[in-house]
């Protein structure tokens, strides 16, 4: 068990149900609290009993320009959870070894991702966040 994180495109259709990943991350725990922060900042859109789970989150270029800002200042703020493991800004490398200042285990994840779903969005397609724990 555990923080299990989803972003996927999709064709705008309503009846469209095929999600292409875009990304996955394991217990990225800091992009989690930004994401829940942006789902209560936008209303909590898709509420379900539980919080901010297994909740599809629609995200947009503006959402995606301000998440960019904060992995380039690795400033994705500390979350905790039970299933979310331990921060994810304090991990190592593969060869254990800490990454250099302003780098984390997920950055090059994140900003792949941040520039896929900027691509997609362009292409006319929607992308959403999900997560599971």
């Amino acid at each position: 068990m555990g923080l299990d994180q989803y972003a996927y495109r999709r064709l705008p259709e309503e009846t469209s149900e095929e999600n292409i990943e875009l990304a996955y991350w394991r217990k990225h725990n800091r992009l989690q609290g930004w994401m829940e922060q942006l789902w209560e900042d936008k209303g909590r859109p898709n509420a379900q009993e539980g919080g901010f789970n297994c909740v599809e989150l629609e995200i947009t270029l503006s959402d995606l320009e301000q998440l960019e800002a904060h992995v380039e200042n690795k400033s994705l703020p500390e979350t905790g959870g039970f299933f979310f493991g331990d921060d994810s800004f304090s991990w190592t490398d593969e060869n254990d070894k800490p990454f250099e200042d302003g780098d984390y285990y997920y950055k090059e994840t994140d900003l792949d991702f941040i520039r896929d779903a900027r691509e997609a969005i362009s292409d006319g397609q929607k992308v959403y966040y999900n997560c599971w724990w």
